[in-house]
């Protein structure tokens, strides 16, 4: 009895840090960021383009959307205006600019809603919102789309 009462215990005061744990979803963003960043991407919160239109694409999830880039190298960076479009159910709409999108953008079947290029980089916004089991390949395949852009970019 002495024991089970220390157990017990034990098991209330170490209950709080159970909150510190990582959850599963937690653990899936970070890998999915990590397999980015290995893959030669930046990832950063950023503001999209549209924002209003993007958050009612998002689900109006605040904070939620991210932003997974590639580097421009030098020599593209000084022709390259900022322009964006945003995803929409009949295809991409720009924003920013009457530029066509780029023809990799139609390969994306990730729920990305909205990409962008700047000076310093191209990329794709998400949610991030995949299930665990296609959390490699939507990572790798934004990877694929992002290094097709830049080689678009570099003809």
């Amino acid at each position: 009895m002495t024991w089970l009462l220390i157990l017990l215990i034990v098991a209330v005061a170490l209950a709080p840090l159970s909150h510190f744990a990582p959850s599963k979803r937690q653990r899936q963003v970070a890998r999915m960021r990590e397999q980015a960043a290995l893959s030669g991407l930046f990832v950063e919160f950023r503001t999209p383009p549209g924002a209003a239109a993007t958050e009612r694409q998002a689900g109006a999830v605040r904070g939620g959307i991210i932003y997974y880039g590639r580097r421009l190298p030098a020599s593209l960076a000084d022709g390259v205006n900022q322009v964006g479009w945003l995803r929409e159910t009949e295809g991409w709409r720009h924003v920013g600019g009457r530029v066509p999108p780029p023809a990799c953008l139609a390969e994306l079947g990730q729920p990305v809603i909205a990409a962008s290029i700047d000076p310093g980089s191209c990329g794709v916004y998400w949610t991030e919102s995949v299930d665990a089991a296609n959390a490699d390949a939507a990572v790798a395949e934004i990877c694929a789309v992002l290094d097709a852009w830049l080689t678009e970019l570099s003809n």
